[in-house]
């Protein structure tokens, strides 16, 4: 097992293949809204059920409202659900102290959200060094070299002391997937992760996403609306209705 900031997590497989222990399990998730000027919830996810194991990739779509957002929210443990189990590595989530979770995810997974959530003023190795703040050791005193490295395989290896104003939506977009990668995370979430991208540079970011997961024995569970995207994974799944089902897009 290897141990990170107080969390036991099993090794990972050298074979760069699905296999072993799920990085993720949900179980008959469902979530629910109370909106102001209705009387009955709306019901968001209804008994979704997903595996996840190492190396594997999984994509996500479904149409706009579709509730997609929400699931990714559950699977990074940002939110929990009404009911149903979300365990990671075989540990229950839904349970844990909100501190607990806040470790976990933290040590876990990585990332890409549609809102960058940049910050004003800081140069992009700034940006993505931040993760590491709180890493200690090697990797915090190495924080700058580590994201220098993560930046030039986004492509911006000259890009590193411009700031949020000076850089396209495009670069911004890179800027929020290396800082995703910088811990090294065992599960990537992005979430329309090409949508500023132009053709190019989506192909581009993509190929790092997929061949980190394949390669290196990560998970990525990516939702987007981009069906030839979505073809690329290993595994598709239709959330329509609130209910997830298997299967290529239209």
């Amino acid at each position: 097992m290897s141990h990170r900031a107080g969390i036991d997590l099993p090794d990972l497989p050298a074979s760069g293949r699905p296999a072993g222990e799920p990085v993720l399990e949900i179980d008959g998730v469902t979530k629910r809204f109370k909106l102001r000027r209705r009387k009955e919830p709306l019901t968001v996810l209804e008994n979704v059920s997903l595996t996840v194991r190492p190396g594997a990739t999984v994509a996500i779509v479904g149409l706009s409202g579709a509730g997609k957002s929400t699931l990714l929210n559950i699977l990074g443990l940002l939110e929990r659900p009404d009911r149903g189990t979300v365990r990671m590595y075989g540990r229950e989530t839904t349970t844990m102290r909100e501190r607990d979770r806040a470790q976990l995810r933290g040590e876990t997974i990585g990332f890409v959200f549609q809102q960058l959530n940049l910050l004003q003023r800081r140069t992009a190795r700034q940006q993505v060094a931040a993760p590491l703040l709180y890493a200690g050791g090697d990797r915090l005193r190495r924080r700058y070299a580590l994201a220098d490295e993560a930046l030039r395989r986004v492509g911006l290896g000259d890009r590193l002391h411009s700031t949020q104003s000076s850089l396209s939506g495009g670069e911004q977009q890179r800027v929020a997937i290396a800082r995703a990668l910088i811990r090294d995370p065992r599960l990537i979430l992005a979430d329309e992760p090409t949508g500023a991208l132009d053709p190019v540079t989506a192909g581009q970011v993509m190929d790092l996403l997929f061949d980190r997961a394949r390669e290196e024995d990560r998970a990525l569970v990516l939702v987007t609306h981009d069906h030839a995207l979505a073809r690329r994974a290993d595994a598709v799944y239709v959330l329509d209705a609130g209910r997830l089902t298997a299967g290529a897009p239209d």
